[in-house]
């Protein structure tokens, strides 16, 4: 996670090289946080979307003409539930939270400065292990002879594609985004259970609160 944090810290150093192109007013950090709904697509169980909570910095500077460019890096908790039978036979819904950081770098067009934005861009997220309750880890996955400690090594990297609209005061604005993971967050389980092919893809809606300085 020191790594993560060094390097989104160098991206912020090195952005005065290249942003200084048609100066406006609106070189800033911001502190956010918010919440996120997680969905874990995939056809090899049932699963269901859950809430979680964001944090973390971003920066925005200005780039060229109309354009902004935004840093960011996130923390986040994500959750997502999976149809379950207990040890007694009974349906039961696992909560699975995944702990995950993220760094984005985004190109963001601006409407009306300091009011309205869309932006766009690629985000790399690297995930901890899944955790679920100790109660719940022998429950079976419905339709699988999977336990649901089986699935708790999940892919630890992925890529998102990211789209969003920023809007708000020169202060405080809102961020909603929506990001879909183009790599399989299943593919850990592919080499643990030879002759199925297990295929999952995160997606995460983003609700996040900016306070710029």
């Amino acid at each position: 996670m020191k790594k993560i944090v060094f390097a989104f810290v160098f991206i912020m150093l090195s952005y005065g090289s290249f942003a200084q192109y048609d100066y406006r007013d609106s070189n800033r950090i911001g502190i956010f946080f918010g919440v996120n709904q997680c969905t874990l697509n995939t056809k090899n169980f049932e699963t269901k979307p859950d809430l979680g909570w964001n944090a973390g910095l971003s920066m925005r500077g200005n780039f060229y003409d109309n354009w902004d460019m935004v840093y960011a890096i996130q923390f986040s908790e994500n959750n997502f539930n999976v149809a379950t039978k207990n040890l007694v036979l009974l349906n039961e819904d696992v909560n699975y939270t995944l702990p995950s950081a993220q760094i984005s770098l985004q190109l963001s067009y601006i409407f009306i400065e300091d009011h309205l934005s869309v932006e766009f861009g690629p985000i790399v997220q690297f995930n901890g292990k899944l955790k679920t309750n100790s109660d719940n880890e022998n429950n079976s996955i419905t339709g699988t002879t999977l336990l649901a400690k089986d699935i708790e090594d999940i892919s630890k990297f992925n890529f998102y594609p990211t789209a969003g609209i920023t809007f708000g005061v020169k202060h405080l604005r809102l961020n909603v985004s929506y990001q879909y993971g183009l790599m399989n967050s299943l593919s850990n389980l592919n080499s643990k259970n030879p002759g199925v092919n297990f295929k999952g893809n995160t997606s995460m809606l983003n609700g996040n609160l900016i306070i710029y300085l």
